[in-house]
C-alpha cells in the first residue's frame, strides 16, 4: 500500500472513530467533543496540508528508484547463474561424460541404431580411461583412424542456419557429431593375437571366446553354423597401444576385419587380415570413452554391460 493510501486511511479512520459507534452513551460523547480538538482540526496549517499532499509523490519516486537497482541485481544474478551452468555443462561434456547418438545397426541388439527405429542415445564415460586402459568386452566410442574415414561424408547441411542448429544439437548429443566417431566392442588388446577359423571360431591367443551378446536373429546367421560370421581371418597380433574391435551385429559391422591389411596370396584363398594389422586396429589414444548406459529413449533405459569374451 503506498503512502497516499496510508494517509487517506488515517483520515478516514479518524472520522470513523467519531461516527461509527452505536452505543447510547457514545452519542453524548459525540455531542460533547472537546472544542479544542475540533478547533485544531479546523485550523490545520495550510503548509502542513501541502507537505502531506506532496509526500506520496516523493515516496513513490523514491520507491521506484529503489526497485530499479533490485531489478538490475536480479538480472545480473540470473545471468551469472546461467553462465555458471553453461560452463559446468561444457566441462562435463568435455571431461566427464557426453551423450552420443547411435546412427547404425552395427551394435544391435546391445545398442539400437537400425534404419527406421529410434536410435539409442548413450552416455559415454570420459573419466575411466584417464586412470586405466580399455579392456576386452568394453563397449567404446572412438574416433576412426584416417583409413576408416574413406567414403565418409559430412552429415551437415550446406545451409548456414541449418548447419548452426545441427552443430548446437550435436553439442548436447541429439545430432551425431560431424566426425567419424564409432562405437564397437573391444575383443583383443595390445600384445594379443586374434584369428578366426571355421573349425575353431573366433579365438584370442588360441582360446575360443564366449560371446553372449551375439544374437543369431539380429545377425541372420548362427555362430554354430558360421563360426566366423564372415570370412576367416588372421592370425593378427595386435600392436601395443592398439585395440581390435568388432560390432555385436557381426554380419552388419564394418569393424577391424574390414580395414585390416591382407597379403595377396592369402586374400586369393579368402583369408583376410594376414598382412599389416595397423590399419585394422584402433589406437588407444583415439578412444573417447566407455559407453555406460542408454539415456534415451525411456523404454531402453539401462546400463551397457562390459562382458569379457575371453572369460569362459
Amino acid at each position: 500500500m503506498d503512502s497516499e493510501q496510508r494517509g487517506g486511511k488515517h483520515r478516514a479512520g479518524y472520522s470513523d472513530a467519531v461516527s461509527g459507534s452505536t452505543a447510547p452513551d457514545d452519542s453524548a460523547g459525540e455531542q460533547t467533543l472537546d472544542p479544542a480538538v475540533t478547533a485544531g482540526e479546523q485550523t490545520l496549517d495550510p503548509a502542513d496540508t501541502a507537505a502531506a499532499d506532496a509526500k506520496p509523490a516523493d515516496t513513490a519516486a523514491a520507491d521506484a528508484k529503489t526497485d530499479e537497482p533490485k531489478k538490475r541485481g536480479a538480472l545480473r544474478e540470473a545471468a551469472t547463474l546461467t553462465a555458471i551452468a553453461l560452463v559446468l555443462y561444457y566441462v562435463m561434456l568435455t571431461f566427464v561424460a557426453r551423450p552420443y547418438l547411435i546412427p547404425s545397426e552395427s551394435m544391435e541388439p546391445t545398442l539400437h541404431g537400425c534404419t527406421g527405429c529410434t536410435g539409442d542415445r548413450i552416455m559415454v564415460d570420459k573419466i575411466t580411461y584417464r586412470f586405466g586402459s580399455p579392456q576386452p568386452g568394453d563397449v567404446i566410442v572412438f574416433k576412426g583412424p584416417p583409413n576408416w574415414d574413406i567414403g565418409y561424408k559430412s552429415i551437415r547441411s550446406k545451409n548456414t542456419a541449418v548447419r548452426f542448429v545441427q552443430n548446437a544439437l550435436s553439442f548436447i548429443g541429439f545430432v551425431p557429431p560431424d566426425e567419424n566417431d564409432l562405437v564397437k566392442r573391444v575383443i583383443a588388446v595390445g600384445g594379443q593375437t586374434v584369428e578366426c577359423r571355421a573349425n575353431t571360431g573366433l579365438t584370442v591367443d588360441g582360446k575360443p571366446l564366449n560371446e553372449p551378446f551375439l544374437d543369431p536373429t539380429t545377425m541372420m546367421a548362427d555362430p554354430k553354423v558360421y563360426p566366423c560370421l564372415g570370412p576367416e581371418f588372421g592370425p593378427v597380433k595386435v600392436p601395443q597401444g592398439r585395440l581390435w574391435v568388432m560390432g555385436d551385429n557381426r554380419t552388419h559391422s564394418a569393424d577391424s576385419r574390414a580395414h585390416c591389411g591382407n597379403t595377396p596370396a592369402d586374400a586369393q584363398r579368402g583369408l583376410m587380415c594376414t598382412g599389416d594389422p595397423t590399419p585394422g586396429t584402433v589406437p588407444v589414444g583415439n578412444v573417447i570413452g566407455k559407453a555406460r548406459f542408454i539415456a534415451w529413449p525411456p523404454s531402453r533405459w539401462g546400463g551397457v554391460a562390459s562382458v569379457n569374451p575371453q572369460t569362459q
